[in-house]
């Protein structure tokens, strides 16, 4: 693929594993995705819990959440395809807000909820097992 420079992308034929121009991929991005996700899961649950940006301390950690979040996946996207690091990003924040309600009480337990939330961790375990 020609970039707007008339460069080749560095990914592209690339060995898994590696970029075309020899370097290695970083394991640092998938785990700022990962940071990130948890963010994202911060950012959702303190969002619902500013009551419409009328208590103070949620709306302060739902913003400083989305920004670590968001800069986090910015950064990821760097080396991760974005489809792959858009739906782990959302995959782990969801999860984990649905876990988290249920655990205080904000929603109720489910099992079905449980095993759906596992297919969603299976489903991003499997988009980082097939990622180069």
């Amino acid at each position: 693929m020609v970039t707007s420079n008339n460069c080749l992308d560095p990914d592209e034929g690339a060995v898994p594993g590696t970029r075309q121009d020899g370097q290695k991929v970083s394991g640092m991005h998938w785990i700022v995705l990962i940071v990130s996700g948890l963010f994202e899961a911060v950012w959702a649950v303190a969002l619902g819990m500013s009551e419409g940006f009328s208590k103070l301390v949620p709306t302060v950690i739902f913003f400083v959440g989305l920004v670590i979040s968001m800069g986090g996946l910015a950064y990821a996207m760097k080396e991760i395809p974005v489809g792959t690091a858009y739906a782990v990003w959302v995959g782990i924040g969801a999860s984990l807000a649905v876990i988290y309600s249920m655990a205080t009480g904000q929603e109720a337990f489910s099992v079905l909820k449980m095993v759906f939330i596992l297919g969603l961790v299976g489903c991003i375990i499997g988009l980082k097992a097939v990622s180069h």
